[in-house]
């Protein structure tokens, strides 16, 4: 099949995964503590636009992506106040955000650049990528090249620290202190309250911690990916991010799995877009776009009743007198 490459799929996977394994290890936080966090797609938008805007600016990328943080933090401690101090509905805040950056991160770029609500491309202040140390004699190489030069080298630094998060983020979940009192809250947050875990306390930390790795998910697609920021370029990658979560059952290595199976499916479509496919010829671009947002209702349907949530989630927690 004349342009479908098996092996630019698998670099394409491993390109795409980061947006939604940033995004994903961020509600996992947020909810194994209690709070649903539907809110990630206004907070990748955000961060996304703020780390292009500063990283042009400034043409510095990481300044960008410190920038990013810093919103998508901003917005974390606001869900936060409204979903655990006021006990608010945890869905209608993350929804508000969603609706608010949508509009907003759009608005803001078209006054400040006037570019139809996208920034310029940011050119030098693109996060540059990384070789690793024996690139050049390898390249020739048959499939070792390949695996050392594609595979494993030639990513941004964000792809690596994607990566290296999931044994870190197992390690905090699993076996720190931090981790158990998370879990706890998340579970039975009486018992963690009788306990004398601050249930309040852990859940704001939680929503810091979901604020930081969200605001990579959205510098990773302006600052990485695109080089610049376009109008709702996030294409639904928190509730792909969420959806990811609930295939994972709330577990990291389950989770990035999830994550790793839909940026695969991202990189099919691109890859059979205008391609001659046998029996069935060329498909429709609009058809193709739709595989990873119909692989994620199969996934929700198949899967959603066997999935186990924390069981505290999306309650807002009341101390008993």
């Amino acid at each position: 099949m004349e342009g479908f490459d098996i092996a630019n799929i698998v670099v394409s996977t491993i390109r795409n995964a980061p947006v939604l394994m940033f995004a994903a290890l961020a509600g996992l936080f947020a909810e194994r503590s209690g709070v649903v966090d539907i809110g990630l797609e206004g907070k990748i938008l955000a961060s996304a636009f703020v780390s292009a805007a500063v990283g042009y600016t400034t043409q510095n990328p990481w300044l960008g992506i410190a920038a990013g943080i810093a919103v998508s933090v901003a917005l974390a401690m606001v869900q936060a106040f409204v979903s655990i101090t006021q006990k608010g509905n945890q869905l209608v805040a993350g929804i508000a955000i969603n609706i608010a950056m949508g509009g907003l991160t759009f608005v803001v770029a078209q006054y400040i650049f006037q570019q139809g609500g996208r920034t310029p491309d940011l050119g030098a202040a693109r996060l540059s990528t990384v070789a690793l140390p024996g690139a050049e004699a390898l390249a020739g190489v048959p499939v070792l090249g390949w695996i050392w030069n594609s595979l494993l080298g030639g990513h941004s630094p964000l792809v690596y620290l994607a990566f290296l998060l999931l044994p870190v983020v197992h390690w905090v979940v699993y076996h720190s202190r931090f981790g158990l009192r998370l879990r706890a809250c998340g579970e039975n947050p009486h018992a963690a309250d009788a306990a004398g875990i601050s249930v309040e306390r852990t859940r704001y930390l939680a929503m810091l911690v979901a604020g930081v790795l969200c605001s990579f998910s959205g510098a990773y697609l302006s600052i990485v990916q695109s080089g610049f920021f376009l109008r709702d370029m996030s294409a639904g990658a928190g509730y792909l991010a969420l959806t990811a979560l609930v295939f994972g059952n709330w577990r990291p290595l389950q989770t990035v799995l999830g994550c790793l199976m839909f940026a695969f499916f991202q990189a099919v479509q691109i890859q059979i877009e205008g391609v001659d496919l046998p029996v069935v010829g060329r498909i429709p671009g609009s058809l193709i776009q739709m595989i990873p947002y119909v692989v994620t209702v199969v996934v929700l349907a198949g899967l959603m009743a066997k999935s186990v949530a924390p069981k505290a989630v999306g309650k807002p927690f009341v101390k008993s007198r």
